[in-house]
């Protein structure tokens, strides 16, 4: 009889395995979740009733074992719950769409322009230096490579 064996198509996928056929991420989790889980289990165990220990640690070690196997679409838990709280709390809810129009780009260039000229003139004491500063600026709208 022949055993067959699934060959993932993407390999990018594919995550190496460490031990007990874990990822590093399980192990790190699992292994955080033991070291929480169990001090609390036996500090409140000492204190009275094993089984509201038990649902104790259960309570405090779930996070963890959230944190180490839950993934959708190739993001683990904590990008979600970032993007997530990106999406609803931090961002703003309404989002409009607002183009950058060229002949207004073009306007607020000869502002600046303008009021350069302005300041240039009044260091300067220069009285008509408008239209040759004008005459400047339509040369660099024709030729936008010369800076």
């Amino acid at each position: 009889m022949a055993a067959y064996v699934s060959v993932p198509r993407d390999l990018t996928r594919v995550k190496s395995k460490i031990l007990f056929n874990l990822t590093k991420r399980q192990l790190m989790c699992f292994g955080a979740a033991v070291l929480i889980g169990l001090p609390s289990f036996f500090g409140l165990k000492s204190m009275g009733n094993a089984s509201l220990a038990t649902m104790a640690m259960i309570i405090i070690m779930l996070p963890l074992f959230l944190l180490a196997l839950y993934e959708r679409d190739g993001r683990p838990l904590e990008v979600i719950v970032y993007q997530f709280i990106q999406a609803k709390f931090i961002r703003p809810k309404v989002r409009p769409y607002q183009t950058d129009c060229y002949y207004s780009a073009l306007l607020r260039q000869y502002e600046v322009y303008e009021e350069v000229d302005k300041i240039v003139c009044k260091e300067k004491g220069i009285g008509g230096c408008k239209n040759a500063r004008k005459s400047d600026v339509k040369r660099t709208e024709a030729d936008p490579g010369r800076d």
